[in-house]
């Protein structure tokens, strides 16, 4: 306990850990297998980084996503502490060095993904590390009972065979009473210490809106929240632009974060929101992964996601300091039919994912037998073009056959460019001296990099060509000319999809796509719809039905739409008075808004628009109210 609470405070300045936080750390730390279940906001990765410390040996931490892995690893080197990752963005060299260092001792951490725990080079150099402790992040991808189901999860218990004394703690924010057990089975924990923290969060409303214009919505929202912290959720990264754009336009500060940013984009606008200096962000889901911002006051969803577990992720961003925060969804009536239609389009045809297959290997002009290993930037617009597919089925097609373990597909995320010297000092000099011309960038990159002739290291080629005062077409035109000479080793920068193959190209007629990734997967996508629909449209308390989905029980919240409805008098006028010009976007009889907002007293709504057609907001014609 001292010893943990010690590495707390040396690393993170903290005097004390968070409810359950040392009860899971010591338990890994004295080589207990542990299953935690803490949700958004309750500091799971310390639960792991701790005993990773604290233990001897190299800690390996699992996880699915690319940008999580990134983060810690850039927390952790600012502590400090030696971690490294491997992702998709790497070349089979950059990743055989990577596990050259972790297998001399060279790392206190290593992030992989799942996929890449099944490769020879990964299983090669794994049997001569010093393992202390196997961490299995977002363990909930292990089980096709979950929402975001990785088949490669199933073969990490493999890595036990080969160290087998080494401990083992998986970790989630969202499980069902399935899943646990699911995880419990699958990566074989022996005994387990299992800590599952309060689901209930007593400081949230869980409110849930229905609109006729969502954009308004959400402008009067930020105007009500004025000056707060907030985030706003869309699925698609053309209606973060689209929100954002409407909201600047009206003079709101905001930001916006998808993974289509280039990092140092993302930092300049993750920084910015974390300061205050932008106080609302529009983002994809792809934020707020391993964010701690305890201040947030309000988060809403302008689009919702498909299934309970990753919307309770999402507004659980909200309040953690557990001070009063709330939690919005706006929707259309369309949005429930187009999430409808666009999980039958989530899973096409077999055929039609076997074709997309053989049209991916063709246009990459890959002989079957080959492959393996070996990592592709896929322009998708070209592919569909050239092969007369579809864009949206081409998408889903890829993303099953990394369910089915046959590659890896990492979304446009933008990859900086990462290079190491190819040669030792020696070589280096004497190339120096005979090529004037590449000198100054040689002698920047020794200097800017302490240790580039042993790893890769990302460089930002702005920042290269103000110092060197040349122009980007120069600067690569050098680059490329140490490329060519053996003098450097270049990942070059893209902001495409990559694709990373993890077995060796089949003959069409081999491949074969299980059940468990297709039928029993698109089986259980409707399942979690269908109760993340009823939590949107039925009339029930919504932190009460959302608690039940993961196994837990509650008294009625108080506090989202439908227990205030429940007390019609907690409503304010300016509540009322939002809603009531939602609605009149469309002229409405007395009736129609009487039996729109049944839930409100008859006088509330007399009273409010009265008021409302006093002040001129609304008006009344032919027997109706209008704007």
């Amino acid at each position: 306990m001292e010893q943990s609470r010690n590495i707390l405070k040396k690393y993170w300045g903290f005097d004390q850990f968070r409810p359950l936080q040392e009860d899971i750390v010591d338990a890994a730390i004295y080589g207990k297998d542990t299953l935690a279940l803490l949700p958004t906001g309750g500091g799971k990765s310390i639960c792991f980084q701790v005993p990773g410390i604290a233990r001897e040996g190299i800690c390996i931490v699992v996880s699915p996503l690319i940008a999580l892995m990134q983060d810690q690893v850039d927390q952790l080197q600012k502590k400090g502490i030696r971690a490294r990752a491997i992702t998709s963005g790497m070349s089979y060299r950059e990743i055989d060095i990577t596990l050259d260092n972790a297998r001399f001792g060279g790392l206190d951490f290593l992030y992989t993904s799942p996929e890449r725990l099944q490769t020879k080079l990964f299983i090669d150099r794994f049997k001569a590390m010093h393992v202390g402790l196997i961490v299995v992040d977002e363990a909930h991808c292990i089980s096709e009972w979950g929402h975001d189901f990785r088949p490669p999860y199933r073969q990490i218990s493999d890595l036990r065979k080969i160290h087998p004394n080494v401990p083992m703690i998986a970790l989630t924010a969202t499980a069902t009473t399935e899943v646990k057990q699911d995880i419990i089975n699958q990566l074989q924990l022996r005994e387990p210490a299992l800590f599952e923290g309060p689901f209930q969060r007593s400081n949230l409303s869980y409110e849930i809106y229905p609109v006729t214009n969502k954009v308004n919505a959400i402008s009067k929202l930020v105007k009500q929240f004025d000056g707060s912290s907030g985030i706003i959720y869309c699925q698609k990264r053309k209606s973060v632009k689209d929100v954002a754009n409407f909201l600047m336009s009206q003079n709101n500060r905001v930001g916006i974060y998808h993974g289509g940013m280039d990092s140092k984009s993302r930092a300049q606008m993750m920084n910015a929101w974390l300061k205050g200096d932008l106080p609302v962000m529009v983002a994809t889901n792809a934020f707020g992964m391993g964010i701690d911002k305890p201040n947030v006051r309000f988060v809403a969803h302008y689009e919702f996601p498909n299934n309970p577990e990753a919307y309770f992720q999402e507004a659980g961003r909200a309040g953690r300091d557990g001070q009063e925060a709330r939690t919005f969804v706006f929707y259309e009536q369309p949005d429930l039919s187009a999430t409808d239609e666009q999980l039958e389009r989530q899973f096409p045809p077999l055929a039609t994912v076997k074709n997309t297959y053989s049209a991916l290997c063709n246009s990459l002009k890959l002989a079957i037998g080959s492959g393996e290993n070996e990592t592709f930037p896929v322009n998708l617009k070209n592919l569909t073009s050239n092969f007369k597919l579809d864009l949206i089925e081409t998408y889903q097609s890829l993303k099953i056959l990394e369910m089915n373990g046959d590659l890896l597909f990492t979304e446009s995320v933008f990859h900086p460019t990462r290079l190491k010297f190819s040669v030792g000092n020696t070589v280096l000099y004497s190339f120096q001296i005979k090529h004037e011309r590449t000198s100054n960038l040689i002698t920047l990159l020794s200097r800017s990099y302490p240790g580039i002739f042993d790893q890769y290291f990302e460089i930002h080629e702005a920042e290269f060509c103000k110092r060197l005062q040349i122009t980007p077409t120069e600067l690569n035109k050098q680059l490329e000319f140490l490329e060519q000479n053996g003098i450097l080793d270049i990942n070059w920068k893209t902001d495409l999809p990559l694709v990373t193959f993890l077995k060796a190209r089949v003959p069409d007629n081999y491949l074969r796509l299980s059940d468990e990734v297709y039928r029993n997967r698109k089986e259980l996508a409707f399942k979690r719809w269908k109760y993340m629909k009823n939590f949107l449209t039925l009339d029930v308390c919504r932190a009460q039905y959302l608690i039940e989905y993961f196994g837990q029980k509650s008294d009625p919240c108080g506090k989202c739409d439908h227990c205030r409805a429940l007390r019609k008098e907690d409503y304010t006028s300016e509540e009322i008075s939002r809603v009531m010009l939602e609605l009149l976007q469309e002229p409405q009889s007395i009736d129609m808004v009487k039996n729109t907002l049944n839930h409100l007293k008859e006088e509330q709504i007399v009273r409010v628009l009265n008021w409302l057609l006093q002040e001129e907001r609304i008006f009344y014609t032919a027997g109706k109210y209008h704007l």
